[in-house]
């Protein structure tokens, strides 16, 4: 008893363990401004990407939102030639930008149809889909993220939440941040944002791990896809780590990029050419550029024209029904496309010398350049990037589609619990410096006051992440506020700096400061810590902010040494640009967490100290010090007169509901639709299963006629009121059919099954009773099975036969139209039965041990010849069983002299033994097989 209890309690936790893991999948998003790659990891599944509806490897990041249609993908994009104004798509260009930002002008004249509006509370940018709806790009790339999960899971078959999403690395933090909301909106947890040059030279590392080494191996990867184009310049080396030993890493040393270098830029110019020869040809007096629905179809052509030119000279753009009714028809050589495009391909060499010159280097210190992104297919991109590198090829061993989400998967399986994967270190760098500056008040020699401007460099231009960094405001007494700010952006081009937006992150108000030091008065101050985290993402967080203050002994005979530090609550208020909501105040319940992971990484990690740059010369007041212990807060619940802490929380101006609103209603109406289509299957499929033979065997006149009329009335319903039907309503009628038709149904599968059915009830009979006369024939003294276990097999085999003769004979009397007494499920229970009975026999034979004869202490002396014919008997005779009673002479005759038709009881008794146990073995051989 109590081993059965252990076994459910193994069964019971192994069930547990199984459930648990078939929910650890984790996916990873390469999140392109024209195309998204869905990969996927789970147990037992490596890295994969995830096919899409279509069974493609990659989906269009598109949306269509269309009255109380919404679609995705290939599906969106289609609508686009029919609807181009409610298709939404390249929404990257957008996020995280104010309505002024000439990056909404440029896609306002790329796709003229959309009506973009300013949204009044953040100044950032909407579509006006219609006069009661509206969407901001981040709700609109939240609704693309809530689908690619869809796409896992399906193609994981188990729910998915984390994730791992690329973002270009030229994203800044307002952009990171846009990311980050819209995927919170589409209920994605975010284990990391990995800049996609990144994702990109992880996949390369990884299934190269043998070649690296502890000498350094520069490879740059040059990547234009359709929006952008970067290059980046990566270091592959083997490190020495504390946790895992040597271990190879790579570390991003220099980017460069330009946001407007891409294939569709190309694409667009194409169309235009093609409408500007559509325009000459003079077919309609009107102008095909004001026409919405045939620039969409032109852009599509441009798309396929595009891509063809790259492996043609020349080729034949043609369009059924442009405008009009007008088809269009124009030949375009690879030479004009070139043209169109002279100055783009002029801009490719552009982010490699950017690129080299952040990270401080030479061509001549570059392995080589290894080409990803699908615009570099482009003949010219090539030939162009060539030249400029002066390399004797370009590297084209990897895939350029696929390695941003391969490369983003295996991260995301390194940052799951569940996985366990081979370490291979990561170094980020963050494109953009940010810097800390403040204004204080100061005393001359003379006596006058001036106010001088402070900056502190936080990160520098390509300083590594995810890095902790703290400033000390050192000489503040009372209320202040600094400026978080980005640093020196003179290396961006005057077209970068436009789009950038807003230089100043936040502005840090810190109020209580002047109280605190009037109640510590003859405390010595420790300054004003505000400590900062970019965390793996690259988003800057102000993680907390203490004022620490040491009070000395006031006593004789007290120890010199200082006293507990104390540290005071500090209000903090912070203003972002676009009218974001952001705070910093007490959060007692994850100060202790956060506090006690603070000290870990503190602990585990010396920041490099922040070098000032004056303007005018600094200062001692803000002199930066490397994050130490002392002065460290305690847990604020305990005593909150002892410290406070700091964290930075976003509050959502989004409502996440009106995503999940319209998820709930894309499943309501593909629920509705699945019912309506199964309700039309089964009218149609009935209505022909009439007239098939098998039915008209089992169905009276009478069930045929209400059957038909039922389907009849059905099908009438449905074209003049089932396709406003709810779902409910449909499922009802469904349900109704079913039930009408089911006695039917149940008639026509029984007579399917009979067949099948008996003929292996009769197979287990004979091998049953076959099995049954081996087991009998077994001497008594070798008998391994007792007489009840014979008797009850053979009261099954009986039983069972009586059974099915006479349900057998008792079916051939009723009418087909009638139930049927032979049911399918009965004979599936005597076999069970049968079959159970066989294998308890089967299994004690198995393991049965062979009974110990006794042995012969006769004295008597046998004749010569006889011992000599005994002892071949012994030692060579294998006396086969007699299967048959015709069975001819054995193959293995008795020695010459011998009289074999005088056998004696022993040797009768083996042979009957043999016979016995060859059945037995023979049946096992079945029964295995």
């Amino acid at each position: 008893m109590l081993s059965l209890v252990r076994l459910c309690r193994f069964q019971f936790l192994l069930c547990q363990f199984w459930k648990l893991h078939a929910t650890v999948a984790v996916m990873s998003v390469d999140l392109g401004s024209e195309w998204m790659k869905v990969a996927i990891v789970k147990p037992g599944v490596p890295m994969e990407i995830a096919l899409n509806k279509e069974s493609r490897r990659k989906t269009p990041v598109a949306v269509c939102l269309k009255e109380n249609e919404r679609l995705f993908g290939d599906n969106a994009l289609g609508m686009s030639v029919k609807n181009p104004k409610f298709v939404y798509r390249h929404l990257q260009s957008l996020l995280g930008k104010k309505h002024d930002n000439p990056q909404v002008a440029i896609y306002q004249k790329r796709f003229p149809e959309h009506k973009l509006v300013k949204d009044e509370i953040r100044g950032t940018v909407l579509f006006r889909n219609s006069e009661e709806m509206e969407y901001s790009p981040e709700e609109l790339l939240g609704m693309v993220l809530n689908y690619s999960r869809a796409l896992a899971q399906d193609f994981a078959e188990q729910p998915i939440k984390d994730a791992v999403i690329t973002v270009p690395a030229f994203f800044n933090q307002a952009e990171r941040r846009a990311v980050l909301q819209a995927a919170q909106m589409a209920g994605v947890k975010v284990l990391q944002l990995i800049n996609d040059n990144t994702a990109v030279a992880l996949n390369y590392g990884v299934f190269r791990r043998k070649d690296i080494n502890s000498t350094a191996q520069n490879i740059m990867f040059y990547d234009m896809g359709s929006g952008s184009t970067t290059a980046t310049i990566v270091t592959y080396q083997t490190v020495k780590t504390k946790e895992s030993g040597t271990q190879p890493q790579l570390q991003i040393r220099g980017v460069g990029f330009d946001r407007s270098l891409g294939g569709f830029e190309m694409e667009l110019r194409l169309r235009d050419h093609l409408a500007k020869l559509f325009n000459e040809q003079k077919k309609t007096p009107k102008d095909v550029r004001e026409n919405h629905r045939a620039m969409a179809k032109l852009l599509k052509e441009a798309q396929r024209l595009k891509t063809v030119l790259s492996a043609n000279a020349d080729f034949m753009a043609q369009v059924e029904g442009l405008m009009e009714d007008i088809d269009f028809k124009a030949k375009v050589t690879r030479v004009e496309f070139e043209d169109l495009c002279a100055d783009l391909f002029e801009k490719v060499p552009g982010p490699v010398h950017e690129a080299l010159s952040s990270a401080e280097m030479s061509l001549d210190e570059i392995e080589q350049v290894i080409l990803v992104g699908g615009a570099t297919r482009v003949p010219k991109v090539q030939e162009v990037l060539l030249k400029a590198v002066g390399k004797e090829e370009l590297g084209k061993n990897i895939n350029a589609d696929e390695a941003g989400a391969m490369g983003a998967v295996y991260q995301a399986a390194a940052l799951s619990k569940a996985f366990k994967v081979k370490p291979f270190l990561v170094r980020e760098a963050a494109v953009f410096p940010i810097q800390v500056e403040f204004t204080r008040e100061t005393e001359e020699e003379d006596g006058s006051k001036s106010l001088k401007h402070n900056k502190r460099v936080l990160f520098q231009r390509m300083a590594p992440y995810p890095q902790r960094k703290v400033i000390t405001f050192n000489r503040y007494t009372d209320d202040f506020a600094f400026y978080i700010n980005y640093g020196d952006l003179s290396f961006l081009s005057e077209d970068d700096l436009s789009v950038f937006g807003s230089f100043n992150l936040t502005t840090v108000q810190l109020s209580g400061v002047g109280s605190s030091f009037q109640k510590h008065i003859d405390a010595e101050s420790k300054g004003i810590k505000a400590h900062f985290n970019m965390d793996e993402s690259g988003v800057l967080l102000l993680d907390r902010v203490k004022l620490g203050n040491t009070i000395s002994s006031l006593f004789g005979g007290g120890s010199s040494e200082p006293s507990t530090n104390v540290t005071e609550p500090v209000q903090v208020t912070l203003s972002l640009p676009h009218n974001e909501t952001w705070s910093c105040g007490v959060h007692p319940e994850a100060g202790k967490e956060q506090e006690e992971q603070g000290q870990k990484e503190e602990a585990a990690n010396q920041e490099e100290k922040l070098e000032p740059q004056e303007t005018p010369p600094q200062e001692e007041e803000a002199a930066p010090t490397q994050e130490k212990t002392e002065g460290e807060p305690v847990d604020t619940k305990a005593d909150p007169q002892v410290g406070a802490r700091f964290r930075w929380l976003l509050h959502q101006i989004w409502d996440a509901s009106g995503l999940s609103y319209l998820t709930d209603r894309d499943l309501e109406k593909h629920e509705r639709e699945k019912t309506l289509n199964s309700l039309e299957a089964f009218i149609f499929e009935t209505q022909d299963k009439m007239y098939q033979e098998e039915y008209q065997a089992v169905v009276s006149e009478e069930e045929k006629e209400e059957i038909t009329a039922k389907l009849s009335e059905a099908s009438a319903w449905l074209d003049e009121e089932g396709y406003s039907a709810t779902t409910k309503e449909l499922r009802e009628k469904l349900q109704e059919l079913r039930k009408l038709c089911k006695a039917v149904f149940f008639r026509v599968e029984e007579r399917k099954k009979w067949p099948d059915r008996l003929v292996a009830l009769d197979n287990m009979l004979n091998q049953s009773s076959f099995f049954l006369r081996g087991a009998r024939s077994i001497p008594e003294d070798d008998q391994i099975f007792t007489d009840v276990e014979l008797k009850t097999l053979e009261k099954v085999i009986n039983e069972t036969t009586t059974w099915k003769n006479d349900t057998v004979a008792e079916q051939e009397k009723r009418s087909p139209t009638e139930r049927p007494v032979l049911l399918s499920k009965d004979i599936e229970a005597k076999l069970s039965l049968l079959d159970r009975e066989v294998n308890y026999l089967l299994n004690k034979a198995k393991f049965a041990k062979p009974k110990a004869k006794p042995k012969n202490n006769s004295t008597t002396t046998p004749p010569k010849s006889s011992s000599k014919a005994n002892s071949s008997q012994t030692e060579d005779k294998v006396i086969p069983p007699e299967e048959t009673k015709d069975q001819e002479e054995p193959p293995i005759k008795e020695p010459a002299g011998q009289n074999t038709d005088s056998s004696s009881p022993s040797q009768l008794e083996d042979e009957t033994a043999t016979t016995g146990m060859f059945f037995i073995a023979t049946t096992l051989l079945c029964v295995n097989d």
